[in-house]
């Protein structure tokens, strides 16, 4: 399946140091991971965002090795990762100036949250949790 990516200004803030021909492959890895695994869409602010994916350790793994990566071009970026009772949950916060690019991160992880809710109905619950952070410089 081909999927048409595009950047919309908001996706791709100028103090991003990721070199532009590598920008649409990471845009690629992102929508790759919210289509196979994301299972909610939350935003309790407006620089928060919620992500609960399906819970399996590749996915533990992708969200981590590609928020690690992201947190080095894009440092502004603050990613929780949290595992518990069963669940897989991603959390993005950003600075009030850089909340265009959770809007646009957001618009991009509900798209493909709405194409799995047709295809299945699963709820993740949080309990305790194990919480891994990385945290914007």
């Amino acid at each position: 399946m081909t999927q048409h990516i595009a950047l919309e200004a908001g996706w791709v803030p100028p103090s991003c140091t990721l070199p532009s021909a590598e920008r649409p492959l990471r845009v690629a890895e992102f929508d790759a991971l919210f289509a196979d695994a994301v299972q909610r869409v939350e935003r309790p602010g407006r620089e928060r965002l919620l992500l609960e994916f399906a819970f399996t350790s590749g996915n533990a793994a992708r969200a981590a090795e590609l928020a690690t990566r992201e947190n080095g071009c894009c440092s502004f970026f603050t990613f929780t990762l949290t595992i518990a009772g069963g669940g897989l949950a991603l959390e993005v916060t950003v600075p009030a100036e850089h909340a265009d690019v959770l809007d646009a991160l957001q618009a991009r992880a509900s798209t493909a949250a709405s194409a799995a809710s047709e295809n299945a109905g699963t709820a993740v619950i949080l309990g305790d949790s194990l919480r891994l952070g990385i945290r914007g410089q």
